[in-house]
């Protein structure tokens, strides 16, 4: 029997999903995972993922379009680097609040469908929302080319602005790169987890199960669950403007292909394969996939015969031969694999796997207690 989540449990689960990730450089390191960009990645669509779960794990509503919201957040706080100055601050707060009013545009018309009609609409804005920023808005997007930020530029706010250094964005002296950087993102992934643990844990997370669970039953009773699936859509989509902003933030630049439906695919992945539906799973998901994308992708054949050096050479090559197969530019092979096992044997993802894991130990430590407290014949 899982454990009832109480507000001690949940101070707990947060207190310890805080310090695992402020010290995720030092635990990370013996998997060659603790370097400041990957950091990053792992703080960034963590959050991503986070946002999307509050839309498909609590309501079901499955979109294919959240890549948008990336989009509109990377062009937003490029534009306000740009307009206002390299201060991160104000670049997250209008990436939020552009995104959202995206989101409460799309959501509009995409809610009034639901199951695969909705999935296909938000893929439809998506792409639209993707050729429009490579193609036809190009004095706002820089197309194919990219937004970057200038040395022309404004920069009303900007101090510095006319300096001879690296255009990166700065908050009290300090450059929003390397381990400063990830540090900024981790704090923001810390924000959004304690959030979205007290959106679950609210009547409106209540209200968000019922409508995955039976919205037909919700309408019967006279309860109308549009305000609420859309509240819902737009808090990810602001979630998800915030991951595009921090994008941005680490490195100012902003590309149309974060809006590719690609984008809008892998958070799904990332939701599945962690657990739809659980505050950690997602972010466990983000972090499996990007350590895929970044780690195994590579590895070559002199990486793995180094670590396959210990085997007679009759056995190493064909080893090498058949390993290489499932990893660098075969990397996704290996993901597709790992992703296709979880959702045969392990549905809920990966936190089913751990709660299968708890529930094995309880009723073990449940047996030994009561053999140890059985009355002597």
């Amino acid at each position: 029997m899982s454990a009832t989540p109480t507000p001690t449990r949940d101070l707990l689960m947060f207190v310890v999903f805080a310090a695992a990730v402020l010290t995720m450089p030092m635990w990370l390191a013996p998997i060659g995972a603790g370097y400041p960009d990957l950091l990053q990645k792992f703080a960034i669509y963590g959050l991503f993922a986070t946002g999307f779960n509050l839309l498909f794990g609590l309501t079901g509503y499955l979109s294919f379009g959240h890549a948008a919201f990336l989009g509109v957040g990377s062009y937003t706080a490029v534009w306000t680097f740009k307009l206002l100055g390299m201060n991160p601050i104000p670049a997250a707060i209008m990436a939020i609040a552009a995104s959202g009013i995206f989101a409460v545009a799309i959501g509009f018309v995409s809610l009034r469908r639901s199951g695969i009609y909705f999935s296909i609409l938000t893929l439809a804005f998506a792409q639209m929302s993707y050729n429009l920023a490579y193609s036809v808005l190009t004095p706002i997007t820089n197309g194919e080319t990219g937004l970057r930020v200038l040395r022309s530029d404004p920069r009303l706010f900007d101090a510095a602005g006319q300096g001879d250094g690296p255009l990166v964005s700065t908050l009290f002296g300090i450059e929003m790169s390397g381990y400063p950087g990830f540090y900024f993102c981790a704090v923001l992934l810390i924000i959004g987890f304690f959030i979205a643990q007290r959106i679950f844990r609210s009547p409106f997370g209540t209200m968000l199960r019922a409508v995955k669970s039976n919205q037909n039953r919700m309408n019967y009773t006279g309860l109308n669950p549009r305000p609420y699936t859309l509240a819902a859509f737009v808090i990810s989509g602001m979630y998800a403007g915030l991951a595009g902003a921090l994008l941005c933030i680490t490195d100012p630049l902003a590309g149309a292909e974060r809006m590719q439906w690609t984008a809008s695919g892998e958070v799904v992945l990332m939701t599945i394969l962690g657990g739809m539906g659980t505050l950690l799973g997602p972010i466990l998901g983000a972090g499996l996939i990007k350590y895929f994308e970044n780690i195994f992708s590579a590895f070559n054949e002199q990486t793995l015969h180094r670590i396959f050096g210990f085997l007679p050479d009759f056995l190493e090559t064909p080893v090498v031969a058949i390993t290489s197969l499932f990893v660098g530019e075969g990397w996704q092979l290996t993901l597709g694999v790992l992703f296709m096992l979880i959702v045969i044997f392990l549905p809920g993802g990966i936190m089913e796997g751990f709660s299968r894991i708890g529930r094995m130990f309880r009723r073990s430590s449940g047996a030994k207690g009561s053999h140890q407290t059985a009355p002597a014949e």
